[in-house]
């Protein structure tokens, strides 16, 4: 199993299996962002669009959810769907 250090958990874990996206974005997440750290991603993603009802189709949505994306990588303060309690 191929393993990356993340840059979100700063220690070795097991890599994505191909880069998410295509282009040099993709390749950055690829080469610095754990299996685990991504699909964490994925799940907070899906809770923003849904609770926000966020529509892909606009720009401003896109742009939100990269900055959003980059606060969680980087282990800054991102938008929580209200009343949001992690597990623990």
């Amino acid at each position: 199993m191929t393993k990356v250090y993340c840059k979100k958990y700063q220690e070795e874990l097991p890599a994505l299996d191909r880069p998410p996206y295509p282009g040099p974005r993709g390749e950055e997440i690829f080469n610095n962002v754990s299996k685990k750290a991504w699909m964490e991603w994925l799940q907070l993603q899906t809770m923003l669009i849904n609770e926000k009802q966020l529509n892909l189709a606009e720009k401003e949505t896109r742009d939100y959810l990269n900055d959003q994306l980059d606060k969680f990588l980087n282990n800054g303060d991102v938008d929580r769907p209200v009343g949001f309690k992690p597990v623990e």
